[in-house]
């Protein structure tokens, strides 16, 4: 039986899809920090990983030609860029002479040029053992969460919907499932996410937990798949609108036994429910339907539970902070910039967040920030932070100033604005390998962290970013939640101008407390969760008090519209605060 890598798989694959075997390959071999980073702009690189404390930077050539010295010489410049330290060259067909005798010459010079070929590729992979080995036990809730989605599977319910928080391993679950079900009997499975992003990301995921006789395959707008090679695959991870598109011109998909749908919370649309409506999943004559999200909340009155039917395991995020699942919180409101004495410019009885929010909050105090976290940053051992700015400018101008205070090394991180305007795919990837490896320490970043991003080492989050989503909300948080060896807890600090998020913040707190501090985990450090309100100089009850009274109903005013009046002053604090 051949392995995931063949002569015919490598010669007629895409060379997106040889990138990523070769990089299937370093995940079986023990390499760690596995990214991939080959597309226009990447200035010479494909695939970064780390291996024995050294960055290594792969660059893949998948030519009917044989390689040449201008490759070498464009991989010895991306080794610097990327400031990695041992340079491989992947090719196809093999290189040419002038290139080996370089290598040798480059060996000589103290330059560990590798070259790997085809039949290189192919030995590495007959000595892999059959499984990678996952050193990960489940812990108690995803044991229920994957026994409790194999008996539904098993029994023929159809359907499951596992509701975990960020940080908590929804992916995980789906991929031990997975590999238990295939342990029984070779199961065909489709992977869907709505964006490429996902789908690279969850394909990599399950790498370690299939055999190395699976194979594995992406469908997306830059790849497209033969129907032949649709039907040979063992697992298929798609891209919502092309598998959307591909039915919607008639065609017809082939069978499959599981078909996943991750961050399920956006089912509902027209492509999702042209999918399920083609493939019958979760129906007793379909495929069974496995729905997996962090953030089951939906702007709309769509209910998962309609698509697939209530949650097997729900663990939200107050749930995993109560017990331990996830790092330890404080919480910290900062309410410096609220301005009182323009409290009584508020005319009449019902305002809605956008009169509160214009009138009642000082926005510019960006140096109060910066200062704020020079301070806490000697509060936490090996700190790392996360800072979520509004727009690139202002991400920019967090860098600038959280660097000239020398306490730490900052970078700005972003993607493409509407206006157009982006940042250097090489740079981007640079900056993001240097965060994961601690060379950076700070990453002012706009909308580019919000989904599938792992760094568990983060232990500050800062938020300037004002979001009316729960969900974006819940997933920036989450960055900081993930366990981490020696993370005793995650310092949040929260100076977000919005009455909305003022009522997000009593709210936690409240949750956290119903029940009394968090019992914690036996083998880490309990500490008590905090969610405090503050200012200059310590904590603000009086702050809080007013907020809660103004704020009775809290649910509603997180909830709503900029223009919506649900805030009304309570008859005692009518004109200000006392």
């Amino acid at each position: 039986m051949s392995s995931f890598i063949s002569e015919e798989n490598l010669r007629f694959s895409s060379w997106q899809a040889f990138e990523r075997v070769v990089s299937r390959l370093l995940a079986h071999e023990g390499f760690e920090g596995i990214r991939l980073v080959g597309q226009s702009g990447d200035r010479g690189a494909d695939v970064l990983a780390q291996r024995f404390g050294k960055r290594w930077l792969f660059q893949m050539k998948h030519w009917k030609n044989k390689v040449g010295l201008d490759v070498a010489d464009q991989t010895l410049e991306a080794l610097r860029i990327y400031r990695a330290q041992v340079p491989v060259i992947v090719a196809l067909s093999g290189f040419d002479d002038k290139l080996k005798e370089h290598q040798i010459a480059l060996l000589s010079r103290g330059v560990p040029l590798q070259l790997w070929e085809t039949k290189d590729l192919i030995i590495k992979a007959e000595r892999l053992p059959e499984m990678c080995v996952v050193d990960r036990n489940p812990r108690e809730y995803q044991e229920q969460a994957i026994r409790s989605t194999i008996q539904a599977y098993n029994e023929g319910k159809n359907k499951a919907l596992v509701v975990m928080a960020t940080g908590l391993g929804k992916t995980f679950v789906a991929c031990e499932t997975v590999k238990r079900i295939n342990a029984v009997s070779p199961t065909r499975i489709l992977v869907i996410a709505h964006t490429n992003e996902l789908v690279y990301q969850i394909e990599k995921a399950f790498w370690p937990f299939l055999s190395k006789h699976q194979e594995t395959t992406v469908w997306n707008g830059y790849e497209q798949l033969s129907q032949e090679r649709l039907e040979k695959s063992s697992a298929v991870f798609a891209c919502l609108n092309t598998i959307a598109d591909y039915i919607q011109r008639g065609k017809e998909l082939p069978h499959f036994d599981l078909i996943i749908i991750d961050e399920c919370h956006h089912v509902g649309g027209q492509m999702y429910k042209a999918i399920l409506d083609d493939t019958l999943a979760g129906s007793e004559k379909g495929p069974f339907l496995l729905g997996l999200t962090a953030t089951p909340w939906r702007p709309d009155d769509i209910d998962l539970t309609d698509y697939f039917g209530e949650p097997l395991v729900r663990v939200d995020i107050v749930t995993g902070l109560r017990n331990g699942f996830l790092s330890n919180v404080d919480y910290r409101m900062y309410t410096d910039n609220i301005n009182w004495g323009a409290l009584g410019d508020l005319k009449g009885k019902n305002f809605s967040p956008r009169q509160i929010n214009r009138t009642l909050f000082i926005t510019e105090w960006d140096d109060a920030v910066v200062f704020e976290l020079k301070r806490v940053w000697q509060e936490q051992h090996k700190p790392r932070a996360i800072v979520f700015c509004g727009t690139i400018d202002h991400a920019v101008t967090m860098r600038d100033r959280i660097n000239s205070l020398g306490f730490c090394n900052a970078s700005a991180l972003y993607s493409q604005t509407s206006t157009g305007r982006t940042m250097d795919p090489a740079e981007r990837n640079r900056i993001l390998c240097d965060f994961q490896d601690g060379v950076i320490d700070v990453l002012c970043a706009v909308d580019i962290l919000n989904e599938g991003v792992d760094v568990p080492d983060v232990n500050i989050i800062v938020f300037q970013r004002v979001t009316h989503s729960r969900r974006i909300f819940i997933q920036q948080l989450g960055r900081g939640l993930r366990l981490s060896k020696d993370k005793e807890k995650v310092i949040v600090l929260d100076f977000v101008s919005d009455i909305r998020r003022f009522a997000a913040g009593i709210d936690l707190k409240d949750s956290l407390s119903e029940e009394g501090p968090a019992p914690g985990n036996p083998v880490r450090i309990s500490l008590q969760h905090k969610v405090t309100f503050r200012k200059a100089g310590g904590e603000d009850p009086k702050t809080e008090t007013f907020l809660r009274q103004w704020l009775e109903d809290v649910a509603a005013v997180e909830g709503a519209g900029e223009d919506t009046s649900v805030l009304k002053f309570p008859p005692e604090l009518q004109g200000g605060r006392k």
